[in-house]
Protein backbone atom coordinates (compact mmCIF):
# COMPACT_ATOMS: atom_id res chain seq x y z
CA UNK A 1 0.00 0.00 0.00
CA UNK A 2 1.19 3.29 -1.38
CA UNK A 3 1.61 6.18 1.69
CA UNK A 4 0.79 9.46 1.07
CA UNK A 5 2.90 11.78 2.61
CA UNK A 6 3.76 15.52 3.20
CA UNK A 7 7.35 17.07 2.91
CA UNK A 8 8.48 19.61 5.57
CA UNK A 9 11.64 21.53 5.06
CA UNK A 10 12.79 24.16 7.23
CA UNK A 11 15.94 26.23 7.90
CA UNK A 12 16.24 28.75 10.44
CA UNK A 13 18.10 31.77 8.92
CA UNK A 14 17.67 33.33 5.70
CA UNK A 15 21.04 32.14 4.63
CA UNK A 16 20.11 28.96 4.51
CA UNK A 17 18.50 26.85 1.81
CA UNK A 18 15.69 23.79 2.01
CA UNK A 19 17.39 22.84 -0.93
CA UNK A 20 19.10 19.76 0.17
CA UNK A 21 16.68 18.95 2.43
CA UNK A 22 13.81 18.74 0.04
CA UNK A 23 16.13 17.13 -2.48
CA UNK A 24 16.88 14.28 0.10
CA UNK A 25 13.21 13.96 1.05
CA UNK A 26 12.02 13.68 -2.24
CA UNK A 27 14.79 10.71 -3.31
CA UNK A 28 14.21 9.03 0.43
CA UNK A 29 10.11 9.10 -0.36
CA UNK A 30 11.00 8.13 -4.60
CA UNK A 31 12.96 4.90 -2.45
CA UNK A 32 10.36 4.47 -0.08
CA UNK A 33 7.02 3.87 -2.58
CA UNK A 34 5.55 7.27 -0.46
CA UNK A 35 3.12 9.36 -2.67
CA UNK A 36 4.16 12.93 -2.16
CA UNK A 37 0.75 15.12 -1.71
CA UNK A 38 2.99 18.52 -1.30
CA UNK A 39 5.92 19.79 0.62
CA UNK A 40 6.07 22.63 3.07
CA UNK A 41 9.15 24.87 3.26
CA UNK A 42 9.52 27.89 5.48
CA UNK A 43 12.40 29.62 7.36
CA UNK A 44 11.71 30.08 11.08
CA UNK A 45 13.12 28.97 14.57
CA UNK A 46 12.68 25.97 15.59
CA UNK A 47 11.93 27.16 18.92
CA UNK A 48 9.14 29.36 17.64
CA UNK A 49 5.22 27.87 17.62
CA UNK A 50 3.68 29.72 15.15
CA UNK A 51 5.31 28.28 12.09
CA UNK A 52 3.27 29.27 9.58
CA UNK A 53 3.78 26.41 6.87
CA UNK A 54 3.86 23.96 9.70
CA UNK A 55 0.65 25.20 10.97
CA UNK A 56 -0.71 24.96 7.51
CA UNK A 57 0.38 21.40 6.98
CA UNK A 58 -1.08 20.13 10.61
CA UNK A 59 -4.40 21.56 9.14
CA UNK A 60 -4.46 19.61 6.00
CA UNK A 61 -2.46 16.87 8.02
CA UNK A 62 -6.26 14.70 8.02
CA UNK A 63 -5.52 13.74 4.28
CA UNK A 64 -2.22 12.35 4.83
CA UNK A 65 -0.32 9.42 6.00
CA UNK A 66 2.29 10.96 7.44
CA UNK A 67 4.92 13.42 7.58
CA UNK A 68 8.63 13.16 6.32
CA UNK A 69 11.31 15.56 7.64
CA UNK A 70 15.30 14.79 7.52
CA UNK A 71 15.50 14.94 11.38
CA UNK A 72 13.68 15.63 14.30
CA UNK A 73 14.98 18.90 14.43
CA UNK A 74 13.92 20.37 11.74
CA UNK A 75 10.08 19.91 13.02
CA UNK A 76 10.91 21.65 16.47
CA UNK A 77 13.48 22.06 19.35
CA UNK A 78 10.91 22.19 21.78
CA UNK A 79 9.72 19.26 24.34
CA UNK A 80 6.45 20.54 25.02
CA UNK A 81 5.81 21.70 21.10
CA UNK A 82 7.47 18.10 19.88
CA UNK A 83 4.64 16.55 22.68
CA UNK A 84 2.04 18.98 21.54
CA UNK A 85 2.45 18.24 18.12
CA UNK A 86 3.45 14.84 17.71
CA UNK A 87 -0.19 13.71 19.93
CA UNK A 88 -1.95 16.19 17.70
CA UNK A 89 -0.68 14.32 14.84
CA UNK A 90 -1.52 10.96 16.42
CA UNK A 91 -4.88 11.80 16.96
CA UNK A 92 -5.38 11.67 13.22
CA UNK A 93 -3.41 8.26 12.65
CA UNK A 94 -0.58 10.92 10.95
CA UNK A 95 3.35 9.76 11.45
CA UNK A 96 6.26 11.64 11.67
CA UNK A 97 8.77 9.98 9.96
CA UNK A 98 12.23 11.10 10.25
CA UNK A 99 14.62 10.56 7.24
CA UNK A 100 17.18 8.22 9.35
CA UNK A 101 14.52 5.69 9.68
CA UNK A 102 12.97 6.70 13.34
CA UNK A 103 8.67 6.66 12.88
CA UNK A 104 7.18 8.36 16.36
CA UNK A 105 3.72 6.41 17.10
CA UNK A 106 2.56 7.91 20.43
CA UNK A 107 0.65 4.95 20.58
CA UNK A 108 3.16 2.68 22.01
CA UNK A 109 5.31 2.99 25.15
CA UNK A 110 8.57 2.63 22.96
CA UNK A 111 7.33 5.64 20.39
CA UNK A 112 6.31 7.88 23.36
CA UNK A 113 9.82 7.27 24.81
CA UNK A 114 11.82 7.73 21.65
CA UNK A 115 9.86 11.06 20.71
CA UNK A 116 10.41 12.39 24.38
CA UNK A 117 14.43 11.46 24.34
CA UNK A 118 14.62 12.42 20.90
CA UNK A 119 13.03 16.38 22.50
CA UNK A 120 15.00 16.58 24.76
CA UNK A 121 18.31 16.08 23.02
CA UNK A 122 16.97 18.70 20.64
CA UNK A 123 16.19 20.99 22.99
CA UNK A 124 19.36 20.91 24.62
CA UNK A 125 21.25 21.14 21.16
CA UNK A 126 19.60 24.37 21.24
CA UNK A 127 20.53 25.67 24.40
CA UNK A 128 24.31 24.41 24.04
CA UNK A 129 24.63 26.58 20.86
CA UNK A 130 22.38 29.88 22.33
CA UNK A 131 25.08 29.95 24.79
CA UNK A 132 28.28 29.39 22.46
CA UNK A 133 26.51 32.12 20.29
CA UNK A 134 26.37 34.33 23.15
CA UNK A 135 30.16 33.56 24.51
CA UNK A 136 31.48 34.55 21.04
CA UNK A 137 29.41 37.69 21.49
CA UNK A 138 30.68 38.51 24.76
CA UNK A 139 34.32 37.60 23.45
CA UNK A 140 34.12 39.88 20.66
CA UNK A 141 32.69 42.78 22.91
CA UNK A 142 35.99 42.33 25.06
CA UNK A 143 38.68 42.28 22.20
CA UNK A 144 39.50 38.53 22.51
CA UNK A 145 39.16 35.77 19.83
CA UNK A 146 36.57 32.49 20.93
CA UNK A 147 38.13 29.37 19.63
CA UNK A 148 36.67 26.16 19.45
CA UNK A 149 38.51 24.89 22.52
CA UNK A 150 37.53 28.20 24.60
CA UNK A 151 33.75 27.55 23.77
CA UNK A 152 34.00 23.73 24.64
CA UNK A 153 35.81 24.73 28.11
CA UNK A 154 33.00 27.89 28.57
CA UNK A 155 30.12 25.58 28.10
CA UNK A 156 31.38 22.46 30.38
CA UNK A 157 32.12 24.69 32.94
CA UNK A 158 28.83 26.42 33.54
CA UNK A 159 26.72 23.83 32.18
CA UNK A 160 24.72 22.49 35.22
CA UNK A 161 22.72 19.78 34.79
CA UNK A 162 18.77 19.79 35.53
CA UNK A 163 17.99 16.19 36.69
Amino acid sequence: MVQGIAIYCRVSTTDQSCERQERDLLSYAAISNFEVFGIWKETASGTKNNRIERSLMIALSQSINAILVTVITRWGRSIIDLTLTLQSLQNWDVSLIAQTGLQFDLNTLQGRVIAHLMASIAEFERDLVREKVRSEVVAKALGKAFSRRMAVKYLFATFTPTW
